[in-house]
């Protein structure tokens, strides 16, 4: 079991792990923070129904069942579960680039079995404890990626705040042709409307964040459309929302076995970024209070609230940073506000829905263009452009790929570039060699400086796993050293404190290095060999290549044992090696 801090309760226990022990004195703190969440996220989920090519009430049907199951199975106390930008946006582009119609019956129904394929795909990663698999997106690629979502987000909504509709192609195609309508075809009543919306929920931001801004003007738009027939002004309305709770059924009219095999690809980008996102964000906040959290309960949580997603006729749901945030701001620290929410969301969907239906589609054009002008990570990107401008260009390129190819292209892209860049590291480490400082620690000088440790004595700290990819370029290094050490070498020293592992192609290496070293007249030495690298060495055979003699627990004992051999010697031919390996205690000089 992995935890993020120690744990508040070490009591076994399967179930509500989200929510007990539970303080009493909390219950109305949960409340306020569940209501806080209800008025932020009401208007957010189904700004993401639309961005999923799906009808507006089925955003709310993402905090019903999904939450429920989410807090009565996950172990994160803080982790907010419902409809996302990033996953709404990879269903919307892998549905329709297998010719799904937005907002059509079937859509709605491959969204639901895209759902229920995600619930089987994270079941099948917590058996098969493939949970690691959210680790091969780094953090500056999701940037890049999340960056990407929303710029793509925010062109496809511009459309619709002008009133301009029937854009057809992909996400640049639209925008421009959006861009050439705007003379000719923009209906001023919805750019009004538009407006007032982000004036609004801008406006109310710069004042406190902790307004429900969205909502305001949600409900403020509900009501002018009813008092001035904006309907009647050429202004798109939400209309008919159905009442009443989602009922419980399986997709049965597109569960086959070819739409199955159609949206594996697209199942398979979306599970990453669950597995990603809402790993990280469990995580982060699990530390933040000192709380268990156990990434495989939470996938398990996960799966069962895509099940519950698709089930309930609505799309697939995710781990949600903003969410979590809003209840973590209000003071909630437990399941109870998520739950506290999804009831408040019941009522809405019994009583509200004749109000719903009054809402201009311009709205929620207008919140889901935030919602992407939000997603795009400048301070992020710019933090990245400085600290790591490799990093920073691989960002560029997925958040370039997401815009202009397509979402789920991007996460593609995007795994493929975090292990590329994870690759790249670790062929081209960082190595350096070690002096000794009579101050303090050893200091890491630049790998062609010349330092010796002592003269006669270079030791090379190799800065990653040793493999088949970076094998060439260690024995490189090594032999750089000894042709053009001055003084001359005796010995030559390689520490091992990064190296968590040694594959066939590696041990191979180091016998070369270790035979190209003796041609020369040079001892060849390790230290600093975890257990595990220490057992490899052995089974290799290396130990016995290289002299159980020259292997030394730590960079000191090398040196002292180079000092015991070598102080009082002469040229380096002229050496007497020791017959016998030193222990701590038996760094002693040599007799002469």
């Amino acid at each position: 079991m992995s935890t993020a801090g120690a744990a508040k309760n070490d009591s076994p226990r399967w179930l509500l792990q989200g929510i007990l022990p539970f303080d009493m004195a909390r219950f109305p703190i949960e409340l306020v923070a569940g209501a806080t969440l209800a008025a932020l996220a009401i208007p957010e989920v189904m700004g993401y129904a639309a961005i999923a090519g799906m009808p507006a009430v089925t955003g709310l049907y993402t905090l019903l069942l999904p939450v429920l199951a989410f807090a009565i199975l996950g172990s994160s106390r803080h982790l907010v579960v419902g409809a996302d930008s990033a996953t709404a946006a990879i269903l919307a582009a892998g549905l329709l680039a297998i010719g799904a119609t937005a907002q059509s019956p079937e859509y709605a129904q491959m969204a639901s079995l895209a759902a229920l394929m995600c619930g089987a795909f994270l079941l099948l990663a917590r058996v098969l404890r493939l949970g690691f698999i959210a680790n091969f997106l780094s953090r500056s690629v999701l940037v890049g990626f999340l960056t990407g979502v929303g710029i793509q987000v925010a062109m496809g909504q511009v459309g619709g705040m002008f009133g301009i509709g029937g854009q057809t192609g992909g996400t640049i195609e639209k925008f421009l042709e959006t861009l050439r309508a705007v003379p000719s075809e923009t209906s001023l009543p919805t750019l009004a409307v538009s407006l007032a919306v982000l004036a609004t929920i801008l406006g109310l931001g710069r004042v406190n964040k902790n307004i429900p801004a969205a909502l305001i003007a949600v409900v403020g738009a509900i009501a002018l459309s009813y008092v001035l027939d904006l309907a009647a002004e050429g202004v798109s309305v939400l209309g008919t929302v159905t009442p009443g709770l989602p009922a419980l059924s399986l997709p049965t009219d597109v569960i086959n076995a070819d739409n199955i095999v159609s949206l594996i690809p697209l199942v398979v980008a979306m599970v990453v970024v669950i597995l990603a996102q809402s790993a990280a964000t469990s995580r982060a906040y699990a530390l933040k209070y000192n709380d268990r959290f156990d990434e495989n309960v939470d996938i398990v949580g996960l799966s069962a609230a895509s099940f519950g997603a698709g089930i309930t006729g609505t799309f697939v749901i995710n781990g949600s940073p903003t969410k979590t945030e809003m209840v973590d701001g209000a003071g909630g620290r437990n399941q109870l506000a998520q739950l506290t929410a999804g009831a408040i969301v019941v009522v809405v969907l019994l009583f509200l829905t004749n109000a719903l239906s009054y809402m201009p589609n311009a709205v929620l054009a207008a919140v889901v263009f935030l919602i992407g002008l939000r997603l795009i990570d400048y301070r992020g990107m710019d933090k990245i452009r400085k600290l790591r401008p490799g990093e920073f260009a691989v960002a560029g390129i997925t958040a370039a790929v997401v815009v202009v190819v397509g979402v789920e292209q991007g996460i593609i892209l995007a795994m493929f570039l975090s292990i590329l860049e994870h690759i790249y590291h670790s062929y081209k480490p960082y190595d350096t060699v070690l002096r000794e400082n009579p101050d303090g620690p050893l200091d890491h000088e630049p790998l062609m400086s010349g330092t010796q440790a002592r003269p006669g004595l270079a030791i090379f700290r190799f800065g990653a796993t040793l493999y088949y990819a970076n094998s060439a370029e260690f024995t490189k290094e090594i032999v750089s050293i000894a042709d053009t050490a001055d003084p001359p070498l005796a010995w030559l020293g390689l520490s091992g404190a990064s190296m968590g592992d040694i594959d066939y192609t590696g041990a191979d290496a180091v016998r070369q290095v270790q035979e190209q070293l003796s041609a020369r007249g040079i001892t060849f030495a390790m230290c600093d060999l975890s257990p595990n690298v220490m057992d490899l060495v052995s089974r290799y055979g290396l130990s016995e290549k290289i002299g159980a003699e020259n292997i030394y627990p730590s960079v000191h004992l090398l040196i002292e044992a180079f000092a015991a051999r070598h102080l009082a010697s002469g040229p380096r031919g002229e050496r007497a090696d020791s017959t016998s390996p030193l222990t701590d205690s038996e760094a002693q000089p040599a007799p002469e």
